[in-house]
């Protein structure tokens, strides 16, 4: 897929050359490495950092590029196309979630002391939002955070969290005020290596390379200048940051079409039957160019949500409908592809088997589809 478009300026496009080879040099050798012993070491977040890839939109003053939001849109396609769901989900947490929130509603000493150091890479940050009981609900937060004086403790568990075994701190979400609903939300910013927080690693089917962990807070003891924005406030924080987050999900998931479409064409290309490579034959090429029309439309989806978002634009429907399609499509793209692969794609081994695991997940986080076509609903209808 060529990356020229009216939404890319030169200075984009060439960008994007420049991290596919950055990627490709750096990561891409490494990845199985990283599967097999279920983490990404530290050195690459610092490299990350050193290059400025984990602030790419983020203030120069905390050490971002303050580039336009596109080249982040270049950078996570890229992402995608390594083909490695877990490293993709950890960085893009820690650039354009975790510390999304620092960005929106942290003070100039809380983006000093935590966003700073996390895009130079020299800590790495978690979000902790879902619970075991509160997924794509946040109203039903039930981790709660009491105030003593300047001071609250925050008592509750935290499922799934990204990057919550190596994190230094964690933005998380708690209950602040009596009842129930939205409007008794905060957001802190939580030491990982805190009194009472205990983390314990959680084995997944797929996103090996990237370390997922529940975490219990007992008693938690953080001071008000932790606090992001204000009291009770925190609901609107995290409607704001899931348009950014489901965008992401939308880019990621397209970059990853495209290496699975370029996995199913090179095999096809060499797997001889019946006196003819597999994409001679009708029935595959048609197969083939079904799907890249399908991914051709949501890119163009996908792209419009990240222009209504770089505008400035309140576009919640349409970032659903881009991560609801793309991802669905991802899921559609990895099992049709697989199967062109015939037995050889199920082995372990087969990096068409690893897409096929690592994929399944993009439909569920972030916002389920069942929820994101209740978004679209709620909106349009």
């Amino acid at each position: 897929m060529s990356a020229s478009s009216i939404y890319f300026s030169p200075d984009a496009d060439a960008f994007r050359a420049w991290t596919r080879r950055f990627l490709q040099e750096h990561v891409a050798p490494r990845l199985n490495e990283w599967e097999s012993q279920r983490r990404i070491p530290r050195d690459i977040w610092k490299l990350f950092g050193e290059h400025g890839l984990l602030g790419l939109h983020y203030p120069v003053v905390y050490g971002g590029r303050d580039l336009p939001f596109f080249h982040s849109v270049a950078y996570l396609e890229e992402l995608g196309r390594l083909g490695n769901g877990g490293f993709r989900g950890a960085m893009s947490v820690h650039s354009y979630m975790a510390t999304t929130y620092l960005h929106l509603a942290g003070d100039h000493r809380q983006k000093s002391e935590y966003l700073k150091p996390a895009v130079q890479g020299d800590m790495i940050a978690a979000l902790a939002i879902t619970e075991p009981q509160a997924g794509s609900d946040v109203a039903g937060i039930r981790c709660v955070a009491r105030a003593t004086g300047d001071r609250y403790t925050i008592r509750g568990s935290k499922a799934f969290v990204t990057n919550g075994l190596t994190a230094d701190f964690m933005v998380t979400a708690v209950r602040t005020g009596d009842g129930d609903g939205s409007r008794s939300i905060s957001l802190f910013v939580v030491d990982a290596r805190a009194p009472g927080v205990t983390r314990t690693p959680v084995e997944k089917l797929g996103w090996h390379c990237s370390d997922t962990a529940s975490v219990e807070f007992d008693d938690v003891v953080v001071g008000e200048d932790q606090l992001l924005g204000r009291r009770n406030s925190g609901f609107l924080w995290i409607m704001k940051a899931f348009q950014l987050e489901r965008i992401a999900a939308a880019l990621l998931a397209l970059g990853e079409i495209d290496y699975t479409l370029e996995l199913a064409r090179r095999y096809a290309d060499e797997r001889q039957v019946f006196g003819t490579t597999i994409l001679g034959l009708q029935v595959v090429r048609h197969r083939l160019a079904e799907l890249m029309s399908h991914t051709a439309a949501a890119r163009q989806l996908a792209y419009h949500a990240a222009w209504l978002y770089s505008q400035g634009q309140q576009a919640m429907s349409q970032c659903a409908m881009a991560k609801l399609r793309a991802t669905e499509l991802a899921v559609e793209v990895a099992g049709q592809c697989l199967q062109l692969f015939g037995g050889h794609g199920y082995l372990a081994e087969a990096p068409i088997s690893r897409v096929f695991r690592d994929t399944r997940l993009v439909t569920i986080a972030g916002g389920s589809s069942e929820i994101m076509r209740e978004i679209i609903a709620e909106s349009e209808l």
